[in-house]
C-alpha cells in the first residue's frame, strides 16, 4: 500500500524573524472592539493608593522597597488602583538584598498623558 500524499506543509520555520527578539517593546493585540474610554476614578486624597498613583504619574517605576512605607502592602494599593480603572503595568525584578523577585509597577506614557489631560479638564 502506498503512503498518501502529504496535504499539510512541513512544520518548522526557516526564515528570519521580522522584529528583533530583545523584548523591549510590548506585543500588540488585534482588537475586535474599540477599547473602552479612559475614565478612571481618582483615589481618595491622603491614602496610600493616591501616593502610589502620584509617584507613577511622574513616570517613576516603583517597587515595595522604593515606596518606603515599611509595610508590604504596595500590591494591595496597586490592586485598588486597578479596581478604580487605572491600567498599571508590572514586571518581576530582582532587587539587591532580597532572595525572591519583587514586582515593579508603572504607568505607560499614554496613560500618564491621558491622566494629565483628565486632571486638566476636571
Amino acid at each position: 500500500m502506498k503512503k498518501p500524499d502529504r496535504r499539510q506543509a512541513k512544520s518548522g520555520f526557516f526564515g528570519t524573524p521580522k522584529s528583533p527578539s530583545d523584548n523591549t517593546r510590548e506585543p500588540e493585540q488585534f482588537e475586535l472592539l474599540p477599547p473602552p474610554e479612559f475614565n478612571p476614578v481618582w483615589p481618595t486624597h491622603g491614602t496610600n493608593p493616591k501616593a502610589a498613583l502620584d509617584r507613577m504619574l511622574t513616570g517613576e517605576r516603583i517597587t515595595q522597597p522604593s515606596f518606603g512605607t515599611n509595610r508590604w502592602r504596595l500590591a494591595a494599593y496597586v490592586k485598588e488602583l486597578d479596581y478604580l480603572g487605572w491600567p498599571v503595568k508590572s514586571e518581576w525584578v530582582k532587587e539587591p538584598g532580597y532572595h525572591r523577585p519583587i514586582k515593579r509597577y508603572w504607568l505607560d506614557p499614554k496613560t500618564i498623558l491621558a491622566a494629565r489631560s483628565l486632571r486638566g479638564a476636571a
